[in-house]
């Protein structure tokens, strides 16, 4: 089950019961600034306690009057000139609230990932395995590998069509094999207009986690989208997650923000932190 991705008139959406939220994914200027208020209309009607948007500077005054709550911002996000804000309205108080032993814990996370800073340790193992640029006779091992890793997924990553139809379309997908197995992967969702993408979908394999081939991926990752001529690369990494978080700190990325229980992840609504990095 996941929820589903559509226009809201020209601009892109993903909302549903499984993350219980709106996440206005791409906003087109043409609908500032009715959309917030189609926005709350969708929430309403489907009793939703969250509504979260990614938007440019130029918006950010307007969504915050309207009851959004700035929880992250890239500098140059667009086109490396206007600041991009993840902003969020909760429509259920409960919704924002953390208890003390979680806020503790992605405070304790950030402090060691932070701590790690542009700090990588290059582990043996490390460019053992090359990677490669997937393509579409990839697709079924590739939901294979992510249906192993992850129980649940706020994108429906598990679908073979799903991942065909996002290879058309700007999301470029990298994998390490072993055998002709694939044991781990990752994806790189492209902005082209705006020239920023979203470093994601990092699943490895149980056996060979440890072994440094996160940084591998992100590495080849940088290096191909710096060739596309991309200049902001980021992610919504999940606050609770050392791993993720101390990966994405070691390759020199800045925190810029934590969004709170924001993504329905393994088996429950969890906490993201965005990581920011200009390539």
């Amino acid at each position: 089950m996941c929820d589903m991705i559509e226009k809201l008139k020209n601009s892109l959406i993903q909302h549903g019961e499984y993350n219980d939220r709106i996440y206005l994914m791409k906003l087109s200027k043409d609908d500032f600034p009715d959309i917030i208020y189609d926005l709350d209309d969708l929430a309403r009607k489907k009793n939703y306690s969250k509504v979260f948007v990614k938007v440019p500077a130029w918006a950010f005054n307007t969504f915050e009057k309207n009851g959004y709550i700035k929880e992250a911002r890239i500098p140059g996000f667009y086109n490396d000139d206007i600041d991009g804000f993840f902003l969020s309205k909760y429509l259920d108080e409960s919704r924002k609230k953390l208890d003390v032993k979680t806020k503790e814990k992605i405070r304790e996370i950030l402090y060691v990932a932070k701590s790690k800073r542009n700090d990588i340790s290059i582990n043996v193992d490390m460019y053992s395995y090359p990677v490669d640029i997937l393509n579409k006779r990839d697709a079924k091992k590739l939901t294979d590998l992510y249906q192993n890793v992850f129980k649940n997924y706020p994108f429906p990553i598990f679908d073979d069509d799903y991942i065909l139809k996002t290879m058309e379309n700007n999301v470029v997908y990298f994998g390490i094999f072993k055998d002709d197995r694939l044991i781990a992967a990752s994806s790189a969702e492209m902005d082209v207009k705006a020239r920023n993408v979203e470093m994601t979908d990092f699943a490895i394999l149980p056996a060979y986690q440890r072994k440094g081939l996160s940084f591998s991926l992100l590495k080849e990752m940088e290096n191909e989208m710096k060739e596309r001529n991309i200049l902001t690369a980021y992610t919504i990494a999940r606050a609770l997650s050392y791993g993720m978080n101390i990966t994405f700190s070691k390759m020199d990325y800045s925190f810029a923000g934590t969004l709170i229980n924001n993504t329905y992840i393994c088996s429950n609504i969890e906490s993201m932190n965005v990581f920011y990095k200009k390539i």
